[in-house]
């Protein structure tokens, strides 16, 4: 064989080397957009087309949001989903977004059998959010309850006075922004905030006893402003069932026709953009070894969203020392 006949076949021997490099790298380039693909619809609650169970979790400070309103808008109009579990590990929040969370509950609830499960806390907000199911499925050592509202506001008057400063006021009406922490609580603005206190807590009692069907002793009971454990939520109505997600489920299936042994796939919102320094931070130092550092941010963070709200609160608020 020549020179040239030799070179001519190493070219093609080249070439074809090449040409299967190609294929095999345009495959795998096409496998791995595939499995991003799969794995980022799993999160987004389109993970296979197959029926399933959706798990909705609501964790953390219960505030306004229109992300988790359209994600139960998606899950109570798909024909995939056969039923939904509300996982809730909540203290509350604004009056205003559980209310809206209650509601948005109960409209998925037209569409979908749906049954809750306490993972950890359902308390004040987070409860309402709870009772917005026809059956509540709790762990033993779960905390549930706190049935009361809370309106708080710092008193900053005797600091201002000690560096000399204070706040004057022009108003239309002696009520008018009362309370506020400038000037001490007068009784007329104490008695007023005391009414729309009192109004929000008949609301939420009201809710308690449609939904828990409770008579008035019974929601007496309940009513003091407490959490209650699982266990103890059972007895009280507060609770219909101890155990976990498995015994949701199980209800599901026996009280709902949902078909058994369906996946249950976490259904989230398609976009959340308020990612927090403190969350970040947690983020960095919790992969570098410092899970006691991280979880220390990941406080700071919830404590730092609980004093963003604003307004009347059902909120659980436990002392730290």
């Amino acid at each position: 064989m020549s020179i040239d006949a030799e070179a001519i076949a190493d070219r093609r021997r080249l070439r074809r080397k090449l040409s299967f490099w190609r294929i095999a790298g345009f495959s795998g380039l096409i496998a791995a957009v595939a499995a991003i693909g799969y794995a980022t619809a799993d999160r987004m609650g389109y993970g296979g087309v197959q029926h399933q169970i959706a798990r909705i979790s609501i964790d953390g400070v219960i505030t306004g949001n229109q992300r988790l309103a359209d994600l139960m808008q998606r899950v109570g109009d798909s024909s995939l989903v056969s039923g939904v579990v509300i996982s809730i590990n909540s203290p509350g929040g604004t009056t205003t977004g559980s209310e809206e969370l209650y509601r948005n509950i109960r409209r998925l609830a037209e569409k979908k059998p749906v049954v809750t499960f306490v993972d950890g806390t359902a308390a004040s907000g987070g409860y309402i959010t709870a009772i917005a199911s026809d059956y509540i499925v709790a762990r033993e050592t779960s905390l549930v309850g706190s049935i009361g509202v809370l309106f708080q506001y710092p008193d900053l008057s005797g600091l201002l006075g000690n560096v000399g400063v204070k706040m004057e006021a022009i108003k239309s009406a002696p009520l008018k922004a009362e309370p506020n922490p400038f000037t001490p609580t007068s009784p007329e603005a104490r008695a007023a905030t005391q009414l729309v206190v009192n109004d929000t807590y008949d609301w939420f009692k009201a809710l308690v006893r449609e939904r828990r069907r409770l008579n008035e002793g019974e929601l007496t009971s309940v009513s003091t402003g407490q959490v209650f454990s699982g266990r103890q939520g059972v007895p009280m109505k507060l609770v219909d069932k101890l155990g976990g997600e498995r015994d949701a489920v199980a209800w599901l299936e026996a009280e709902k026709g949902v078909s058994k042994d369906l996946p249950i796939r976490d259904w989230k919102p398609r976009s959340d953009r308020d990612i927090s320094i403190f969350a970040m931070a947690a983020t960095a130092v919790d992969l570098l070894g410092f899970e006691s550092a991280a979880e220390a941010l990941r406080r700071t963070e919830a404590h730092a969203e609980a004093a963003r709200l604003d307004g009347l609160l059902v909120v659980w608020q436990p002392s730290e020392k």
